[in-house]
């Protein structure tokens, strides 16, 4: 736990008391420092008071003597509709900040390591965190992935903090400075909180501010927003900007493809065995954490062995299981048709598990992958949004639920399969409508896999 003494004498309101809220409430506590603490829901109030903190009627806060109000990156404070607690805070002008602007404070003498984009955040985040522990340096891996920021352990001087950030974190920091600061794409995404793709380019942008000479930006180039972003931060002086480009060579930059990259010397690392990266997407992860940490001056040697090393994380393409020549992937993670472009481009002969609650567009978008599919399942609420898509352009079966939706498509690829192929589980979709997340849409694609006749276990026993 982080410990918050530096900031004694201060008070916090805490909105929101799931993960990082409880976290929070927790380091405040073990401090001394007061704070009044709420959640909507009545368990997680009762959590908080077991904590130790005095859960109060928003209606009843005296904000006279509060410092700033800790908000859960989740609610929202502005857009679509700010929470009543963030409206009385910035009525009585106070900051509306988070867990990550609270580390900041507690730790000034460490090291930050940031990363954010729509989409490959927690790959990159992983991967750079293993390298860095495999080679032997002081690094806590967490944000909005793993534990809470309050809840990593203090590092002091020359620790290193990697952590995963979000557009709703980084518009909630104030002194929090990225030393290392990693850019990794855009797409349009959480537009209802951010008003439009300029308000989240902006809430992402944060990821920069405060930066300084000597510090460094690995900056993602494949669209054109982060084009933009890029060529702004090379214009400041002192920083070194790092450019990451899909299968081109970059001055000064990294170039990458499925499998390889090529650093701006020249220097060469193929990773096409290393099975957790697939594809040209993990590879745009891959480069971007060799950039990191080679500014931090890990060996090369000790980068590519990381690499070759990295175990990949639960429902990002995770392999769970083959059955012969078939294996079974979990890509719950992909919410949007974005991420799972990202799964579709990395293998050929697919038989694809899709569909719960759709997002715009729907799978429309997905046309260029089409003819890598050998059959389509679909589940969920987005069923007969996603048929209509597909007739005619793709074989499809109704499977309601998804295991109707594995059971089909074992079945059907164990019989029509000449080679290797997946069953890939990448829905395209939230999980709200069958599932309380995608995590456990995932787990239990995991499990029916698992239990198939014949399975062999891959990846993680969990």
């Amino acid at each position: 736990m982080i410990d918050l003494a530096v900031l004694e004498g201060s008070s916090f309101v805490v909105l929101g008391l799931a993960r990082s809220g409880l976290a929070t409430v927790r380091a405040l506590k073990a401090a001394g420092i007061e704070c009044v603490a709420w959640d909507d829901n009545a368990a997680s109030r009762e959590a908080a008071a077991q904590a130790g903190a005095r859960v109060t009627d928003p209606a009843t806060i005296d904000w006279a003597g509060i410092t700033a109000l800790v908000i859960s990156p989740g609610i929202p404070s502005t857009l679509p509709v700010p929470h009543p607690v963030a409206v009385a805070a910035r009525a009585a002008g106070k900051p509306i900040i988070c867990d990550v602007e609270l580390l900041a404070r507690a730790q000034p003498e460490a090291i930050f390591v940031a990363i954010t984009g729509t989409n490959g955040k927690s790959t990159t985040t992983a991967l750079i965190g293993h390298i860095l522990q495999q080679a032997g340096l002081r690094c806590q891996v967490g944000g909005n992935i793993g534990r809470g920021a309050l809840d990593l352990d203090p590092l002091g001087k020359g620790g290193l903090y990697v952590l995963e950030l979000s557009s709703y974190q980084l518009e909630l920091l104030q002194t929090f400075r990225a030393n290392v600061a990693v850019w990794l794409n855009i797409t349009p995404d959480h537009i209802d909180r951010h008003g439009d793709l300029a308000g989240y380019v902006a809430a992402k942008k944060n990821i920069f501010a405060r930066q300084r000479a000597g510090d460094c930006a690995v900056i993602g180039v494949e669209d054109e927003p982060s084009r933009e972003v890029e060529r702004q931060i090379a214009a400041r002086p002192g920083i070194a900007c790092i450019p990451v480009a899909l299968d081109r060579p970059v001055a000064n930059g990294i170039s990458y493809r499925a499998g390889l990259l090529v650093d701006a010397d020249g220097y060469t690392v193929d990773f096409s065995d290393v099975l957790t990266l697939p594809g040209d997407h993990n590879a745009q992860n891959a480069a971007c954490a060799w950039a990191v940490c080679r500014w931090l001056d890990v060996p090369r040697e000790t980068i590519v062995a990381g690499m070759k090393t990295y175990a990949g994380l639960p429902h990002r393409q995770e392999r769970v299981a083959a059955v012969g020549n078939i294996v079974y992937i979990n890509d719950s993670k992909a919410t949007n048709a974005d991420a799972t472009a990202r799964a579709l481009s990395s293998y050929d002969d697919i038989y694809w598990i899709l569909g719960g609650q759709a997002k715009e567009g729907g799978v429309a978008p997905l046309a260029s992958y089409f003819d890598r599919i050998r059959h389509a399942f679909l589940i969920g609420e987005a069923t007969e949004l996603f048929a209509g898509q597909l007739e005619g352009n793709l074989p499809f079966s109704r499977c309601g639920d998804l295991q109707s939706a594995l059971d089909a498509a074992h079945a059907m690829a164990q019989r029509e399969a000449k080679g290797p192929a997946v069953v890939l589980l990448s829905p395209a979709c939230a999980s709200w409508d069958q599932w309380k997340s995608y995590e456990h849409r995932g787990d239990a694609f995991r499990a029916m896999a698992r239990a198939l006749p014949g399975a062999e276990i891959l990846g993680r026993a969990a």
